[in-house]
């Protein structure tokens, strides 16, 4: 039985990508196989980087990309008041679509995996979560179920308690920028019934800005599968940026004991590729993240970091702005072109 990772990114998110791709293969402990899922066509940096290394893929199954993308808009239909908002605040009507593609994962190649988002850096072996799947079907490791409810579903917890069928819904919440499963742990009748069971009311109880996570956890909860959270059992270190680690030799620790991850969760990506580029920017553990990001490259690690001055960033955003609108008109444009039939 094959384990792997995943993790879904592009090229905005390239150097958190490379920092995490080197954060496995210097903390794993044994070499495990990556793969990368699209999040856009926007992929000639994750291209050339997955190109060359030797345990790195990109993940190019299309039918399962468009199927979880389908999967989510017919979910997000559903939900009108979602739509509502969306439309109120200027959003598109599939918000954050993209994001479900972290379902793929469920597809892919590895009959146990963990995915890690891109803004993580992993900081110690993962062979316990790998056996902890051969007892539970889906496991998470973080402290959402401590934040308010309303992060994950917007209606009361007697409510979410009916329809997922358990007490005290609010402690078995969880983050869906770590977790840990198996390949097709939801057959194709189980996903037909839970997105029955959206579709006649319960995508309502789905938070509207939440995309994925919101889905993740419903899917999990409304499953019926097993389900284990190492910090609900009080097996778990922090993992969430701003929480107070000690730093030795670049690995994180929370109260002498050492994390499996840390997650930049709410940190902007822009923020990376400033510092990357060699810009200051106040990142929390902005050394521990340089380490990993030029760890095959430190000759490339900026050497001294810049304080932008107002007219300065003014400008910046001003380029930043200009390319980002012609960087959209190209994607659209590629979408054009692979929907036309050659």
């Amino acid at each position: 039985m094959s384990d792997g990772i995943y993790t879904l990114a592009n090229d905005v998110v390239y150097d958190q990508l490379v920092a995490l791709l080197n954060s496995i293969e210097a903390n794993a402990g044994r070499k495990i196989p990556v793969c990368v899922i699209p999040y856009n066509e926007q992929l000639d940096k994750v291209k050339a980087e997955v190109a060359a290394r030797d345990n790195v893929t990109l993940f190019e199954d299309y039918a399962s990309i468009a199927r979880w993308e389908d999967f989510g808009s017919r979910i997000w239909k559903a939900h009108p008041r979602a739509l509502n908002l969306w439309k109120e605040y200027g959003l598109g009507e599939n918000f954050r679509i993209e994001r479900h593609r972290k379902l793929c994962c469920l597809d892919g190649p590895f009959d146990k995996f963990i995915f890690f988002d891109g803004d993580t850096l992993l900081m110690k072996p993962l062979d316990d979560v790998y056996q902890k799947l051969d007892e539970y079907d889906w496991i998470a490791n973080d402290y959402q179920y401590k934040s308010d409810l309303n992060y994950i579903f917007n209606w009361t917890e007697d409510k979410l308690d009916n329809i997922f069928n358990k007490k005290n819904v609010s402690h078995l919440i969880f983050c869906s920028g770590w977790f840990a499963s198996k390949k097709k742990i939801f057959d194709d009748s189980m996903l037909a019934k839970l997105l029955e069971n959206l579709e006649a009311g319960e995508a309502d109880a789905l938070a509207w800005a939440d995309s994925d996570q919101t889905v993740i956890n419903y899917l999990v909860l409304r499953s019926g599968i097993s389900y284990y959270n190492y910090a609900y059992h009080g097996t778990a270190t922090g993992c969430h940026w701003n929480s107070q680690f000690d730093t030795v030799d670049n690995i994180l620790y929370d109260q002498g004991e050492r994390l499996t991850y840390i997650h930049y969760m709410s940190v902007a990506s822009s923020y990376f590729t400033r510092l990357c580029s060699g810009e200051y920017v106040d990142i929390p553990y902005r050394d521990v993240f340089l380490h990993y990001r030029y760890l095959k490259c430190p000759e490339q690690r900026p050497q001294r970091f810049i304080r932008l001055t107002a007219l300065m960033q003014l400008q910046k955003f001003i380029r930043i702005f200009i390319k980002q609108k012609i960087n959209n008109i190209k994607l659209k444009y590629r979408n054009f072109r692979n929907r036309v039939p050659q």
